[in-house]
């Protein structure tokens, strides 16, 4: 890892979590080359762990999983189409209690992830991404996918924990920016 602001990115593996469970998700995952720290199935709260946080995973492109003290991946068992907030979330006190011991910061700089198809073209903003927290893997910078859906953040971080907006320009700038 390089080092940085601790940070959390939720993936989907696409796939019925009633029919398959973590440990093979995992298993699977690195027989392809590209294992993430948890894997996740949110109906049994069944959770597996393929690698320590100090470590990058392989679910970003180039260095993006090394930026950060840690760069946390989460897979969760589901479908985009149908966002695994809506449902039973078993484990995720555990998770959520987990990344706190790692100082991923409660917060969702990006917003929530947009639902498909316009998490395709959702934006990716470094600046956004500097500033670490929760991510959805259609907001990291670098990436194409639109992972993990329109998830409800709060039920993931919490009804207390505000997402950052982005400020927008002070009217008398954009009048400015109009005239020219």
């Amino acid at each position: 890892m390089i080092g940085g602001v601790p940070r959390a990115v939720w993936f989907i593996w696409p796939t019925d979590p009633l029919a398959v469970s973590a440990k093979s998700a995992a298993q699977r995952m690195i027989q392809l080359g590209c294992p993430v720290h948890l894997v996740w199935n949110p109906v049994t709260g069944e959770i597996a762990q393929s690698l320590p946080p100090t470590r990058a995973a392989r679910g970003l492109p180039g260095e993006r999983g090394r930026e950060g003290r840690v760069c946390v991946q989460i897979r969760v068992l589901g479908s985009v189409e149908r966002p695994f907030t809506d449902g039973k979330m078993d484990g995720l006190d555990d998770i959520l209690t987990w990344l706190d011991s790692w100082r991923v910061p409660r917060r969702w700089p990006a917003g929530p992830p947009l639902p498909p198809p316009h998490s395709l073209a959702a934006e990716r903003s470094r600046r956004l991404w500097a500033r670490g927290g929760h991510f959805g893997h259609s907001q990291v910078p670098g990436t194409v996918e639109g992972d993990p859906g329109g998830i409800d953040v709060h039920r993931i971080t919490g009804e207390s924990v505000p997402t950052f907006e982005v400020p927008r320009p002070r009217e008398e700038f954009r009048l400015l920016e109009r005239a020219f």
